[in-house]
């Protein structure tokens, strides 16, 4: 008999079977899959019965592990009742010499109880993926914010840049004061119902009146050492002076004739307006901006109203005013009764002025704001409403009007001196300008001084 012969149906020690591994065996494992016992080669020793040797003693069983099956191979086999998989009927502890812990075909170890899957008992191991990088996720979340951002900036730069109306030439202007330190705006109200139907006239208390007239005139001197917004009274006793018409072309010779401020815009317009602003003032106009009543309107509905506080209750059958002291919000057609009303006050048009620069000044605090310049749901009608009626000067950009925007929002924040223009007295009916202080006004403006002269 030689060596091998000791392996066919012998039986170790403890009385378990070999049931002839290596020579073909029944049972459904794949002999990969069976533990295969030590052979000891015959060698110098006390003759035939050396090769048999004892077997050697069972090792420590390892922890219950799901035996590793090559692909294509034999069933999933349930661990037996000791924890232990068994080769069969037999009870013979599986141990197929890989330690691993891995299946075949995966990269990682199979998860939840006894190597069950997410897929179930016996279904396939996910590999786990990189980790999420959120640095980089941010990174391009931001790269495309600010795209969005640049892109809806640009686009509405040149929506709005396309639909100003740039009608008033400040080059037929002549004899023009001296430039000064600080940019000049000269913003003016007119009541033209230019767009305005006429249920919207009656609506607004507006009139019928053709042509248009200013309403209210103010200058916005916007300067690094703090911005000044001065009210000048339609009624103010002015002089006309040399001019060219801004549509013949013909030069005009000053007669010293005088007449009320708001007279110079009926009869030739904005440019002989600002040349008699400019000659009675002695200080020069950088840029000019002029709104009608239906733009007006249409700006305060398109931001949802304007908070305001009305220190005295008032009413007016004129301008339609009827209001109650108290803070309260104003919608379109309350806001224009509220800066039109002259007649209820005993100070006439002077409080009007005042109240224009109340009102204008909340107005562009209100519309300056986060929620309306980043929301284009809110910008866009604002500016429509405003573009619709809004001219100005050939030269002025939409640069130059948000900063004209922004100055008039600063003086309502206290970051500047709001006042009417000052008066010494009247002439017949008219309101004369304290030349003293004008002068010691203007100078302070053209030199970008603190303004310390203070109006009616």
């Amino acid at each position: 008999m030689s060596d091998w012969d000791g392996w066919s149906g012998e039986q170790d020690q403890r009385g378990r079977r070999d049931d002839g591994y290596g020579r073909g065996s029944g049972r459904a494992e794949p002999e990969g899959a069976r533990r295969m016992r030590h052979v000891q080669r015959p060698g110098p020793g006390p003759g035939p019965q050396a090769s048999r040797q004892p077997q050697q003693p069972p090792q420590p069983q390892q922890p219950p592990r799901r035996p590793a099956q090559p692909p294509g191979g034999p069933a999933y086999v349930p661990p037996q009742q000791d924890g232990s998989y068994g080769a069969g009927s037999g009870g013979d502890s599986y141990d197929s010499g890989y330690n691993t812990g891995q299946v075949y075909g995966g990269g990682q170890p199979p998860s939840g109880p006894r190597g069950r899957g997410p897929g179930g008992p016996g279904g396939p191991a996910r590999p786990a993926g990189p980790a999420p990088d959120w640095r980089k996720r941010i990174k391009i979340g931001s790269i495309v914010l600010v795209a969005g951002l640049l892109v809806t900036g640009i686009g509405t730069y040149f929506w709005a840049d396309s639909n100003v109306r740039r009608e008033v030439d400040l080059s037929k202007v002549i004899e023009r004061p001296k430039e000064g330190d600080c940019t000049t705006y000269l913003i003016v109200g007119s009541d033209s119902r230019e767009g305005m139907s006429a249920e919207d006239k009656k609506k607004l208390h507006t009139g019928s009146a053709e042509g248009k007239r200013t309403d209210s005139m103010m200058i916005l001197a916007k300067c690094s050492s703090g911005n000044t917004m001065i009210s000048l009274p339609r009624d103010s006793d002015v002089e006309i002076p040399s001019f060219v018409g801004s549509e013949s072309g013909k030069k005009f010779p000053g007669q010293g004739r005088r007449v009320k401020l708001n007279a110079a815009y009926a009869e030739d317009g904005p440019e002989l307006l600002v040349r008699t602003v400019e000659f009675n003032t002695g200080l020069r106009i950088d840029h000019y901006a002029e709104i009608g009543f239906a733009g007006f309107a249409n700006i305060v509905d398109a931001l949802g109203g304007v908070e305001l506080n009305i220190e005295k209750g008032f009413k007016d059958e004129k301008s339609g005013a009827d209001f109650k002291e108290g803070t309260q919000t104003l919608n379109g057609e309350q806001s224009l009764a509220y800066v039109r009303t002259r007649y209820a006050f005993a100070e006439s048009d002077l409080q009007r002025t005042k109240n224009q620069q109340k009102f204008l000044s909340a107005l562009a605090s209100q519309a300056a704001t986060p929620t309306t310049i980043l929301n284009p749901f809110a910008l866009y009608p604002v500016l429509g409403a405003g573009l619709d009626t809004l001219i100005v000067d050939k030269d002025m950009g939409l640069w130059d009007m948000g900063s004209m925007f922004f100055a008039m929002k600063g003086i309502s924040s206290g970051d500047g001196v709001s006042m009417n223009m000052p008066i010494s007295g009247q002439r017949g009916g008219n309101l004369v300008w304290d030349k003293a202080k004008v002068q010691q006004l203007v100078q302070q403006i053209q030199k970008d001084e603190k303004v310390t002269v203070r109006g009616n």
